[in-house]
């Protein structure tokens, strides 16, 4: 019965959306803002349908009602409830209903409180949400029906259960985190184009479609991260960044993302770079869209991929249509868009802005090649060429570089023009502590590396650069309080904003430290008995013994490991395992093994352990070590990024 109502609220929702359509045609064509009101209320009815769908759904999962296709493929009994929880977003039907339950939010919340106060947007925006919406209904409706029944000549007494790569607390989390930022670039975009189509790009607007931009950047932000660590902690190949297709096509809209908010400081403080802010508010969906159309078509494989080919052509026509409205729009206000004012000097803050966009837009630019090449070489001759991690590394470590050292160099400048004097005052302390850390690093390393020598120098720039910007703040707040903690507090809360994007810059930087320690990894594969030991990186590890033991939803083999330091003393003991699960399934094809790593983490290093297979006749057991330096700075980096981005995105209180 409920998957009934589920199944009803879709079909109810489609007709909902066509009628919006056929009211604002007719709103159009006779100017009655009656029309106009009834089509918000059949988009917001709309969106209603959807959550009842979404519930309906969760429903079914939760009681495991094997009756529905989708229930029976990706939850099972012996499914915990939090991972049936989590089976929401593990498949296609799924997912994309997720997608519309999260983008329904969003338009509710942009109908209450955005449109409200601009009104002169609602035709436009309604128009283009009203296409998105129709959109996504027909795949969830004919294409990909999360309440599509099995078979009626089948009884399923258990389901197949979700991938064991899947239960997994930040995999469980990073999905949706992941999608809600991807979905509130519809905001982005649907606000980008109903302003320059209305002719309504004003101060107002900047300030709005920025704020929404902090949220979802915030999102994705938090996405990507917490999908490195699950990567990192889950996997077992002791990494977090790979560059795989799927990683590329959260990252590529992320980066134009962050250009749009710095380019509309911009056009917020000088009114300049209107038509650069419109490009890459609305390539930012297009890139979220085109991402889709890469994990959902089926047309590269990855891990984190979905594989349907019948939806890659209906993805394209979907991109297509959008990028050809965004283009004929575009040149129908290219003029209106334009602007009197030009960037006065190359050493203004301004043309600081303008070079970060311009090294983000061709990072972005080579992800994006990257990533195609293996389809559009395909498509040309029919021979998929596949691109590798070096064709990735070798352009965007420099780019990356280059980007590190103008996060460092924008607070040093002045907006609209920095004299020389100024320059030489404001650079002399962030490049004497760059080259003095990278003249020590250079005297003293053991392993030299071009790359680490400039990244070094670079994290040295910046911080000094942003601690600096602090540290004036503060002397201006000390002269009214001797209390430093309080002049702290006020000085951070006196320009949030200001503030909040220093934070998010150390963030980053932070990342970077992280990033130098990948060029210091070190491995080895090895096998070893209960009782052997083996000699490694300057640690002994001792293998102590090898367990089995039955749990409820997978049968596991479990090592005990002593890793011994230098000192001849215990330094830790890991515990990773060897998992099988559906190991009871007469079938062995349908058993799923899993290595569930441990590591030892701290500041300086991670000891990363894997069980990769065990021979039961001699008992003997297949390990990888990895010792992977300064990896916790990547996820303590990610957390500043997105608490500075809250920070930044919080209002500040309204005097009155």
């Amino acid at each position: 019965m409920i998957s009934q109502i589920g199944s009803i609220a879709i079909s109810l929702a489609g007709g909902l959306i066509f009628s919006s359509f056929i009211f604002l045609c007719l709103y159009k064509l006779r100017n009655d803002k009656t029309y106009l009101d009834i089509s918000e209320r059949s988009i917001l009815s709309t969106c209603y349908c959807i959550f009842l769908a979404f519930f309906c759904l969760l429903n079914e999962l939760l009681i495991s009602n094997f009756n529905l296709q989708y229930v029976a493929q990706y939850t099972s009994y012996e499914t915990p409830t939090f991972y049936k929880v989590t089976a929401l977003w593990a498949g296609q039907a799924g997912s994309l209903l997720f997608w519309s339950f999260i983008t329904s939010l969003f338009t509710v919340i942009y109908i209450f409180e955005t449109l409200k106060k601009m009104e002169n947007l609602k035709f436009n925006s309604y128009l283009i949400l009203t296409f998105i919406f129709s959109f996504f209904i027909i795949l969830s409706s004919f294409i990909a029906n999360p309440f599509e029944p099995v078979s009626s000549d089948i009884v399923v007494q258990n389901g197949n259960g979700l991938n064991p790569l899947l239960q997994n607390f930040f995999m469980a989390i990073h999905p949706p985190i992941l999608y809600v930022g991807f979905t509130g670039c519809t905001i982005i975009f649907v606000m980008a184009m109903a302003a320059s189509i209305s002719k309504n790009v004003s101060f107002d607007w900047v300030r709005s479609i920025r704020r929404w931009s902090l949220i979802v950047w915030t999102f994705l932000s938090a996405g990507i991260i917490l999908g490195g660590y699950w990567a990192y902690n889950e996997l077992g190949w002791g990494g977090y960044w790979a560059w795989d297709p799927v990683e590329n096509s959260s990252l590529m809209p992320w980066l134009t993302l962050t250009a749009f908010i710095h380019s509309s400081m911009i056009q917020e403080k000088r009114g300049m770079l209107k038509k650069w802010n419109i490009l890459l508010a609305t390539s930012t969906y297009l890139l979220v869209v085109l991402g889709t159309f890469i994990t959902r078509s089926g047309v590269i494989s990855s891990v984190h991929s979905f594989t349907a080919e019948n939806l890659g052509p209906l993805f394209f026509t979907f991109l297509s249509v959008l990028i050809l409205y965004t283009v004929f729009w575009f040149l129908r206000r290219k003029t209106y868009l334009e602007t009197d004012d030009k960037i006065d000097s190359f050493t203004s803050r301004e043309g600081g802005f303008l070079y970060n966009n311009l090294i983000l837009i061709l990072m972005c630019f080579t992800i994006m090649w990257g990533t195609l090449f293996p389809i559009l070489s395909e498509a040309w001759d029919g021979e998929k060429i596949y691109v590798g991690q070096s064709y990735f590394n070798q352009l965007n470590v420099p780019i990356g570089l280059v980007l590190l050292f103008l996060m460092g160099i924008g607070p040093l400048l002045s907006w609209k023009s920095t004299s020389y004097k100024v320059l030489r005052k404001n650079f002399l302390i962030p490049m004497s502590t760059s080259f003095l850390v990278g003249s020590l690093y250079f005297i003293f390393s053991v392993k030299y590396n071009f790359y680490v020598l400039v990244a070094i120098m670079g994290v040295s720039f910046t911080l000094s650069s942003i601690l600096g910007e602090y540290y004036k703040s503060l002397k201006k707040f000390r002269k009214r309080n001797s209390n430093i903690i309080i002049a702290t507090y006020k000085m951070f809360m006196s320009n949030r904003h200001q503030n909040g994007g220093y934070l998010v810059h150390i963030g980053i930087v932070l990342l970077f430290i992280g990033f130098i320690g990948r060029a210091f990894e070190s491995e080895k594969e090895f096998s070893l008995s209960p009782g052997e030991q083996i000699y490694f990186n300057n640690y002994i590890f001792k293998l102590n013994s090898i367990k089995s033991e039955a749990r409820d939803n997978h049968y596991a083999f479990m090592s005990d490991i002593d890793v011994i330091d230098d000192k001849n003393k215990l330094l830790t003991n890991l515990k990773p395992e060897k998992r099988i699960y559906f190991y009871w399934n007469s079938d062995p094809e349908k058993r799923q093994p899993h290595s569930e790593l441990d590591i030892y983490s701290t500041i300086q290093k991670d000891v990363y352990s894997i069980f990769s297979a065990y021979d039961a006749e001699k008992n003997l057991g297949y390990f990888k070590i990895m010792i992977n330096p300064l990896v916790n700075w990547v996820w303590i980096g990610g957390i500043l990024m997105v608490v500075g981005s809250l920070f930044a995105f919080w209002p500040n209180r309204i005097r009155r």
